[in-house]
């Protein structure tokens, strides 16, 4: 095997492994991007050294612009129709990022009021509110299924403040 072949060889296997990391990474199901460290991982696979901020005469290259934080999730279970817990008071500023991940044992449609938001979670599949807190006041968030079977349809109270 010629040397241009085996170095051919490793790369491909290289850009295989790329592939297979991507693929077998866990994604977010409503933000349909790659995460930046899933990019870095590509990036220093791909290049096989890490980039590193350069300088010049003293000078240290600036930083990229810090991307901010992804909000904390609150995290709500329904079992057998009901909230675990109880329903939940969820109070954020106006103009928060805010982010719901709602899990149940069955299927639901559950419906935050005023930001006229609908998900459905399913065993397995739980559903993500992704929103701005951008409307002021006291939102319910309510399970439709409950409610058609008679019981306590809230699930959480939104609460946003004025900032």
């Amino acid at each position: 095997m010629s040397r241009n072949q085996r170095i051919g060889l490793i790369v491909a296997a290289i850009v295989f492994a790329v592939v297979a990391f991507v693929i077998a990474s866990p994604g977010d199901d409503d933000e349909g991007g790659q995460s930046a460290q899933t990019t870095t991982t590509q990036s220093q696979s791909e290049t096989g050294e890490q980039e590193t901020p350069t300088e010049t005469e003293g000078e240290t290259e600036e930083p990229h612009e810090t991307v901010p934080a992804e909000p904390k999730p609150t995290r709500i279970q329904i079992r057998g129709g009901q909230v675990a817990g109880g329903p939940v008071d969820i109070k954020v500023k106006k103009g928060d990022q805010v982010r719901i991940v709602v899990s149940s044992d069955a299927p639901d449609d559950i419906h935050l009021h005023g930001y006229d938001i609908e998900k459905h979670p399913a065993p397995g599949k739980p559903a993500t509110f992704n929103l701005t807190a951008d409307i002021e006041g006291i939102f319910e968030i309510e399970s439709h299924v409950a409610e058609d079977a008679g019981k306590d349809p809230l699930v959480a109270k939104l609460t946003v403040e004025p900032s």
